[in-house]
Parts: C-alpha cells; structure tokens; sequence
C-alpha cells in the first residue's frame, strides 16, 4: 500500500512538472516532442523507486522509424507506463471523453491520437478510418486486443476492431508479451511490489501474409502466448474474439 501511494505521489509530482514545462512548450511552437519526452520519463520514475525493474527482449528485432502495430497483452495498470516509453512515438485510440478535458485534450491531438464514440457505431467505423491514416502516415500505434485488463493473469478474448485495423492499413504487427506487471500490480489491487518485468517484442507480422483478420488474430494471440508463464498457458491459445 505504501509503496502504490508513492509511485502515485511521485506520478501526480512529476505530471504537474512536466505540464508547466511541456504545455507553454506546445502552445508557442504547436511541438509536442518536449511534453511527449518529459512523459515518457515520468512514467517510468514512480516504479523504479518502488523497485519495478523493467528489461526488454527481442525489440533489436524492430527497423527504427517504421510504423509498426503494437499489440501487447493487459494484465496491469503498469502496463502503458511500463511500456510506452520503450516504442518511441507512437498514437493510440483513445474514448473521445479524454479529448473535452483542458491541456489533456490539446496534448492528445498534437500527438496524433484518435478519438473513438465506443457508443456510436458510425463514429467509431471513422475512427478505424482515421487511425489507418495515421498509420499509414508513417506513425506508429499501440492498441491492446483484450481491450481490458485480466483479472488473472491469462489472456481474455481478443476484440476484432485490432484486427481490422490492420488488415487495412496494411502495416507490421508486433505482438508483444508483458510478464512480471500482474505480480506487481494485478488488476483490482490496491498494493504494488517490487520486481521485475519482461518485455517480449515478438517478430513483426505482415498482414498481406494472412487471408483474413481471423487468420493474423490466431497468429498473434499464438505469439504472445507462447511467452506467457506456464501457469497461463492453458487458456491462452483458443479464445474466441469478440466485437
């Protein structure tokens, strides 16, 4: 408990630091690399001083610059923080309530972001339009399939919308495997602890490669099992997706 209430003070310190710095940043220049950088590092401040070490494997695999599909499993509210500095400048698809709050908003935009109406049918096949432009613009992406965070540890049904996505816009999947941040801080839990977390980059898929977006699901729902601890393996491979 004392340790979640650090990282949280040392998380909400270092957000009120980086937005005087960032923000007047953004708003003279129309720049978000200075409040995208400053992001990046407090993210990972509050973990490290509660002991959460975090070490990557495989991400030599990747070609610096390319616009890749990122798309790890969800097992921790660690999880973004953790990872998120290790992809460089990436977008995401983000519920358009994020969008109405002050500064929040503008940061979002500027770093190409793109608002979904998970309520509005219509709206939300645009916002699949809309993040295949920003993909295909050469801007990288991170999206979890789940959709949510696992309660236990094992991999849940994976969503479609993922799948379509990049079957249109046609650019590389990453499949990526978060050990260790379920132990740290499971979904539901109000204690963090110490440890380490490993970061599998597993090697990009193309999705020309695949008939359809069932086809590149199964292959990587595959690979990010196939990093998983053996006490998740038996529900990881099936699993049906879900809209």
């Amino acid at each position: 408990m004392i340790r979640l209430f650090v990282c949280v003070v040392v998380w909400i310190a270092c957000a009120i630091a980086t937005a005087l710095i960032g923000f007047p940043v953004l708003f003279f220049t129309g720049r978000i690399d200075m409040l995208w950088n400053l992001s990046m590092w407090s993210a990972g401040v509050g973990p490290r001083l509660v002991g959460i070490r975090v070490r990557s494997v495989g991400r030599e695999r990747l070609e610096s610059g390319r616009a890749y599909l990122y798309m790890p499993n969800h097992v921790s509210n660690l999880d973004p923080p953790l990872i998120t500095p290790m992809l460089g400048r990436i977008s995401a698809i983000a519920k358009q309530e994020l969008f109405r709050i002050p500064l929040f908003g503008r940061a979002m935009r500027a770093a190409g972001f793109v608002s979904v109406n998970r309520s509005d049918r219509m709206a939300a096949i645009e916002s699949v339009r809309d993040a295949v432009r920003v993909l295909q613009s050469g801007q990288a992406m991170l999206v979890f399939p789940e959709g949510t965070r696992s309660r236990d540890g094992s991999l849940l049904p994976f969503k479609k919308g993922p799948f379509h996505l990049a079957m249109d816009a046609g650019v590389p999947v990453v499949p990526i495997t978060i050990v260790g941040s379920h132990e740290a801080w499971p979904k539901g839990g109000w204690a963090l602890h110490p440890g380490e977390v490993v970061v599998h980059f597993h090697a990009p898929l193309d999705p020309h490669q695949f008939a359809n977006r069932d086809e590149l699901l199964v292959a990587v729902r595959a690979a990010i099992a196939s990093a998983l601890p053996q006490q998740y393996q038996a529900s990881a491979t099936a699993g049906p997706a879900s809209r």
